[in-house]
C-alpha cells in the first residue's frame, strides 16, 4: 500500500510490513536574470547545509551573504556581475531580487510549512529583530535609522534595505528587520543579515502536523 502526498511531506510507504518513511521532495530553484546592469545566477537548496560559493564585486556584501548560507544552514551559489563602477546599488538589489525569485519557486505552494518564523540576536552592543511570514504577500518594514548615512569600509550599509527589499518583492513575504539599539554600523548590519537567515528557514521548515497550505484560504500562491 503506498500513501499520498499529505501536507506537503511524503506519506510512510508500508511495503511487506515494513514501514519506510521516503525523504521529502527536494526544495531547490536555479534563477538566472540578466538585465543592462547585472548578471545573476543564482542557486538554492534550502534544506542544506550551509554550503556556499559567493562571487559578487561587492566584497562586504559577499561577507553577508556568506553569513546569509552558513546560519540559515541554506546551500547557496551566487554569481553576479554588475555596474558597481556607477553604484553597488543594482548589484545588491537584484541579487535580493534573484533570491527572493528562488524562494518563491523553491517553496512551491508552500504545503506543509510552518510559515512564519522569527528571531532575536545580539551581536555585541547591538540588539536586532527579524520577523517573516511566507503568506504571499510583500510588505516591507525596515527600522534601522542607526544606520542611515553609515559605511562599513566603503560599503554603504543602507543598501541592506535594497537587498532586503528586493527579497520580499519577488518572495512575495512579509518582513520586518529592526535594529532595536546598537553603536557600531559593522555590527548593526551584520546581525540584521544573520536575523533574516535565522527567521527564513525557521519560517519554510516543514511541519508534519501541517496537513496542505497553512492557511484559512487554501492558499497562500493567489
Amino acid at each position: 500500500m503506498r500513501n499520498g502526498d499529505v501536507g506537503g511531506v511524503l506519506a510512510r510507504v508500508i511495503v511487506a510490513g515494513y514501514t519506510f518513511a521516503p525523504k521529502p521532495m527536494a526544495r531547490r530553484a536555479k534563477i538566472q536574470r540578466k538585465t543592462s546592469e547585472t548578471a545573476i545566477d543564482l542557486t538554492l537548496d534550502i534544506d542544506g547545509k550551509g554550503e556556499r560559493r559567493i562571487a559578487t564585486p561587492v566584497p562586504f556584501f559577499n561577507h553577508m551573504l556568506e553569513a546569509v548560507a552558513k546560519h540559515g544552514l541554506f546551500d547557496l551559489e551566487v554569481t553576479a556581475t554588475g555596474d558597481v563602477d556607477v553604484d553597488p546599488h543594482h548589484t545588491v538589489e537584484d541579487v535580493g531580487i534573484c533570491l527572493g525569485q528562488a524562494f518563491a519557486q523553491a517553496l512551491g505552494d508552500k504545503s506543509g510549512i510552518t510559515r512564519f518564523g522569527e528571531a532575536t540576536l545580539p551581536m555585541d552592543e547591538t540588539l536586532v529583530s527579524a520577523a517573516i511570514d511566507f503568506g504571499g504577500r510583500a510588505a516591507f518594514v525596515y527600522r534601522a535609522d542607526q544606520l542611515k548615512g553609515r559605511r562599513v569600509g566603503t560599503f554603504d550599509v543602507e543598501l541592506g534595505r535594497e537587498f532586503f527589499g528586493g527579497f520580499v518583492s519577488t518572495a512575495l513575504c512579509n518582513l520586518h528587520l529592526e535594529v532595536r539599539y546598537g553603536e557600531n554600523a559593522h555590527h548593526m548590519i551584520e546581525a540584521l543579515f544573520k536575523a533574516f537567515a535565522r527567521a527564513a528557514p525557521a519560517a519554510a521548515r516543514r511541519d508534519p502536523r501541517v496537513v496542505g497550505v497553512p492557511s484559512t484560504k487554501g492558499t497562500l500562491t493567489s
